[in-house]
């Protein structure tokens, strides 16, 4: 697996949580982390309420801020993508 910048594995771990929600356990397997990297990440997101924990659930769920984070890191990889197609031709 290439080395991923940190927007990358943060998109990863939003979209693991996405719908609704997920567990730790699921996260980590999904965005390919340990469990203490993902723990410094899940604390990251919860104080910048891109994700939330659902205590009755025992799950992690990508708020609304967390969706739009998603959606413009997905728009500006898809830009890049093009920009890079251009660049080969």
């Amino acid at each position: 697996m290439k080395n991923r910048s940190r927007t990358e594995i943060v998109a990863m771990i939003l979209d693991a949580a996405n719908g609704e929600g997920e567990t730790k356990t699921k996260i980590m397997y999904f965005a390919f982390l340990s469990y203490n990297q993902l723990n410094e990440y899940l604390s990251i997101l919860i104080e910048n309420n891109l994700i939330e924990y659902l205590d009755g659930a025992r799950r992690f769920k990508t708020t609304t801020k967390g969706l739009f984070f998603l959606k413009m890191h997905n728009e500006m990889a898809e830009l890049l993508q093009q920009t890079t197609a251009v660049k080969n031709n």
